[in-house]
């Protein structure tokens, strides 16, 4: 239904999965390769002939040259809690069917309102955050994209932190965790009166510092009761290792302004100047938290045009800069890959799916100004244009449902 897009599988053991990722950092850099391999699939269509005599509709269907282009890297993921062997199970798509949902258990809002019989509904609660000086309703092609591949889900699009981004990452997810909590309440308590709710599948989605919110507000006590709940998380575009590394000197250079003019507790903590003690940093302490083990699926959106977020903190990956450094700052910033990636290898009784989607949008029509010379054009992409997220949700329902 939707042309121009390629999906580039990628499995295999996950130690080789590494291998081959430094192999291109040797060869070329992360961005270089994604940009090639998007700009060679464009190429190719653009070579395609095309019957001048037949009839196409490109307002349906979109000019195959023009829609977005992404790259997806998949992985299934089998960790036995009983021991430290790591599978990454090739081409099981009915492994997705077999984790079992954590049944509510109690009486309390987190629970079971019928008592832990097996009747009443699946509550599929779906959070939406947005980012930096966002909108509550900048996720909204997102969220009209999720309920038409489930209709049943009950979306949130986040309104706590509207106009208050500018502040201390955990008073964000403390406000977000209170918010998400009183909205499963009132659904709990609205499913409580219509036979009752054996089910609670929690699912976030987040753009840009929506996802450091969202991280922030997993770590809140108020939360713990629903961790084992937690579903599908798609960050789009998440600085999940801050700002370290970024290539983008215009962005930079507009970020040192903000904390020197402004003086915004949320850029100090980006960058990893909140606290003299790279250690002591929030985004460090962050990173040792464990939000991201409880997902059942994990989908990192990136782009290597968006110039505001650094491609491999998007994608919670490599960064070339950091492994020639061999400073405190890359020692840091190597422990808070692992203990990232830990999470996601994290040992489960389940299955668990693991996505990096590379979107690389058409540019070629789009005005010469700012925001596409400092970067931001692709990042603001994310939000109005919804192709992406249609593939993405289409091509992998169960990870919707």
């Amino acid at each position: 239904m939707i042309f121009g897009m390629l999906i580039g599988n990628q499995n295999g053991q996950y130690g080789l999965f590494i291998q081959k990722l430094r192999f291109h950092i040797v060869t070329c850099t992360p961005v270089q390769n994604a940009s090639s391999r998007a700009e060679l699939h464009r190429k190719s269509i653009a070579q395609m002939k095309i019957n001048a005599r037949s009839v196409q509709d490109m307002h349906i269907y979109a000019n195959p040259s023009r829609v977005p282009v992404v790259l997806i890297e998949q992985h299934v993921m089998v960790v036995p809690q009983h021991g430290c062997n790591k599978y990454l199970l090739a081409n099981a798509p009915d492994l997705y069917n077999t984790s079992v949902p954590p049944n509510l258990q109690g009486d309390s809002f987190a629970g079971n309102p019928s008592g832990g019989k097996n009747t009443g509904h699946v509550l599929r609660a779906v959070i939406f955050v947005h980012g930096f000086q966002g909108h509550h309703l900048d996720l909204c092609l997102i969220r009209n994209q999720w309920l038409l591949r489930d209709p049943g889900a009950e979306c949130l699009l986040s309104e706590t932190n509207e106009d208050r981004t500018y502040g201390d990452f955990k008073e964000m997810g403390r406000r977000l965790a209170n918010e998400v909590v009183s909205f499963l309440k009132n659904k709990l308590d609205k499913y409580s009166r219509h036979g009752g709710c054996r089910e609670l599948r929690l699912s976030f989605v987040g753009h840009s510092i929506g996802n450091v919110i969202i991280r922030s507000a997993l770590s809140e006590p108020k939360l713990q009761p629903f961790l084992k709940n937690l579903h599908t998380y798609m960050s789009i575009s998440g600085p999940h290792l801050g700002y370290w590394y970024s290539s983008n000197s215009l962005f930079n250079s507009g970020l040192w302004l903000m904390k020197r003019l402004k003086g915004l507790q949320c850029m100090h903590q980006l960058t990893f100047t909140d606290e003299q003690d790279p250690q002591n940093t929030f985004f460090y302490k962050l990173c040792k938290l464990k939000t991201l083990e409880n997902f059942k699926n994990i989908i990192l959106v990136s782009s290597p045009q968006d110039g505001y977020v650094p491609y491999h903190s998007a994608r919670i990956d490599l960064c070339p800069a950091s492994s020639s450094d061999s400073s405190k700052k890359g020692q840091v910033f190597t422990e808070m890959l692992n203990n990232c990636l830990d999470q996601i290898r994290a040992p489960t009784s389940e299955t668990r799916v693991f996505m990096r989607c590379d979107v690389n949008f058409d540019q070629s029509t789009q005005r010469r100004d700012l925001n596409s010379f400092v970067g931001r054009a692709a990042h603001v992409e994310f939000l109005e244009n919804d192709m992406y997220a249609r593939f993405i949700m289409w091509s992998f329902p169960e990870l919707f449902l």
